[in-house]
């Protein structure tokens, strides 16, 4: 059983930062992709950012591309997501999941398997 455990969300004003860190539980941490969802109020899950299992390959949502940075730390078990340039709308409860046992990045909720209990993020205008 992987346990993943989100952290950093809380309040922050427009066009600051947070940084959201998801620690994961297990020995298999390096063997697999992880990635970063979003859901808002009222609104469908929504994938924000992925990272392959060496860190050499990452994927963005055209909605925070050149705002968030994913990164990993594999002798941690835990991926991180810096965002930027927050806007309102980033407004949203955000999970970590584990995806597929590879060096690629999916933005298919579908292939991952194990998800956290989300943090919230709440930017203010």
């Amino acid at each position: 059983q992987v346990q993943l455990v989100e952290s950093g969300g809380g309040l922050v004003q427009a066009g600051g930062s947070l940084r959201l860190s998801c620690a994961a539980s297990g020995r298999t941490f390096s063997t697999y992709a992880m990635g970063w969802f979003r859901q808002a109020p009222g609104k469908e899950r929504e994938f924000v950012a992925a990272i392959g299992r060496s860190g050499g390959s990452t994927s963005y949502a055209i909605s925070v591309k050149g705002r968030f940075t994913i990164s990993r730390n594999n002798a941690k078990n835990t991926v991180y997501l810096q965002m930027n340039s927050l806007k309102p709308e980033d407004t949203a409860v955000y999970y970590c999941a584990r995806g597929p046992a590879s060096s690629s990045s999916s933005y298919m909720a579908d292939e991952y398997d194990y998800w956290g209990q989300g943090t919230q993020v709440t930017v203010s205008s």
